[in-house]
């Protein structure tokens, strides 16, 4: 009886709370507006533009008010000499300098910025294609776990009609009641499979909440994963391999930063107000100067020489991961080709054992109602439907887990 209540809780779970219905497209949008990693991808993005404006305006005129005052007093001829500090001076200045810098090593700062915010946008499309990635297995599981469990009610429904027509065929004696109870037990085992069901599609349902942050318990449809084969890029325009290409722009950039870092650096100045030393006429120390000084590199102990080394073993390991990407990515690609291929001819395979079961099914139907039909020869044609259709649509999720893990690489 308990098992019997169990069952009907279910079935009007099942036909009463999942009234709404969500779509793919639903839970995929929900999980990129929530996601804080994206989030942060676009704040990393809009801050590396404020790097390129900083920059910038670290380039133009920087001017700075500062002001100073000293006194040194001397007593009975005890104190500093006055000849050096003046003994009491006072300036208040409003200054002005810039760096003279080379147009192709501004450009290359510029360059450095463009990379990093480049860097930053393509590990973005990354991360939101691994998002859509996880969400997309998990719908696609819960979506499995909802068929499972539609399955088991509709074979229950099948059964319930079996036992209906074997009791009254069992009261009359056509058959034994060891070949009622036979089958009995396999309408207890198929119930129980259904609440089993019920709870893993629970599961796999809070899971897909849970990966897109929605705070929700109540149960809904999820509509059929309308998802298709993409195809492969070229693998120069891959996402996943723009990552090299900027790490060579990158490296090669930096070599060029390392060799205008030895070029001659030229900064100019210059400052007015008013500088007093306070020995008269302080009415007229107001006065402005101007100068500039060069730094010219000659010897740095060989730490050019050891920078664009260290360039080179960056250069050797990229390519060597490059290279080794290429291998995986054509490897790949073709594998989950070829699994998918597979996973068609055994959906072929297995709709037709599902065909002949029903029809084997219909035909058992028939001859029980005239008690020609051993009850052992109805519970071996209802096993072999199940396993068949549990093997359907297991294969289905596969297939759909392989085409979204396909879809991962074709972008």
């Amino acid at each position: 009886m308990k098992l019997f209540l169990s069952v009907f809780f279910v079935i009007s779970i099942n036909t009463a709370s999942l009234a709404q219905t969500y779509s793919l497209d639903h839970y995929l949008e929900v999980a990129q507006k929530n996601s804080p990693l994206l989030k942060d991808m676009r704040n990393q993005v809009g801050m590396s533009k404020l790097d390129s404006l900083r920059l910038r305006a670290g380039n133009n005129f920087q001017v700075n008010a500062s002001s100073a005052g000293l006194f040194a007093p001397v007593t009975n001829g005890y104190g500093y000499a006055g000849a050096i500090t003046n003994v009491q001076t006072f300036n208040a200045l409003l200054g002005v300098s810039k760096t003279i810098i080379g147009r192709g090593n501004l450009n290359s700062q510029y360059a450095a910025i463009q990379l990093q915010r480049d860097s930053l946008i393509a590990a973005a499309r990354i991360s939101e294609q691994d998002l859509r990635k996880s969400i997309i297995a998990q719908y696609i599981t819960a979506y499995g776990s909802s068929q499972q469990l539609k399955f088991n009610q509709e074979t229950i429904d099948l059964l319930n009609q079996e036992e209906v027509l074997l009791k009254k065929l069992t009261r009359a004696n056509v058959y034994r009641q060891t070949d009622y109870l036979a089958f009995l037990v396999t309408l207890k085992q198929q119930q129980l499979q259904l609440l089993q069901a019920s709870l893993q599609f629970k599961n796999d349902y809070a899971t897909l909440n849970y990966l897109a942050g929605i705070a929700d318990t109540s149960m809904a449809r999820l509509s059929e994963p309308m998802i298709e084969k993409t195809y492969a890029p070229p693998i120069a325009n891959s996402i996943y391999y723009q990552k090299f290409r900027l790490d060579s722009l990158r490296l090669t950039n930096s070599s060029r930063l390392i060799d205008y870092a030895y070029k001659p650096k030229v900064n100019v100045f210059g400052d007015a107000g008013f500088n007093t030393d306070f020995t008269g006429q302080e009415y007229k120390n107001f006065g402005t100067s101007v100068g500039f000084n060069i730094i010219v590199p000659i010897y740095d102990g060989g730490q050019r020489k050891l920078q664009h080394r260290r360039l080179e073993f960056e250069e050797n390991s990229r390519q060597n991961y490059k290279t080794f990407f290429e291998v995986q990515y054509r490897q790949q690609i073709a594998q989950l080709n070829q699994q998918i291929l597979e996973s068609d001819k055994i959906l072929e395979k297995v709709n037709e054992q599902i065909k002949f079961t029903e029809s084997l099914i219909k035909v058992d139907t028939q001859l029980l109602q005239t008690g020609d039909l051993k009850i052992a020869d109805l519970i071996l044609a209802v096993n072999n439907y199940l396993t068949a259709k549990n093997l359907l649509t297991q294969t289905t999720i596969s297939r759909l887990q392989l085409i979204n893990q396909l879809n991962y690489w074709n972008k």
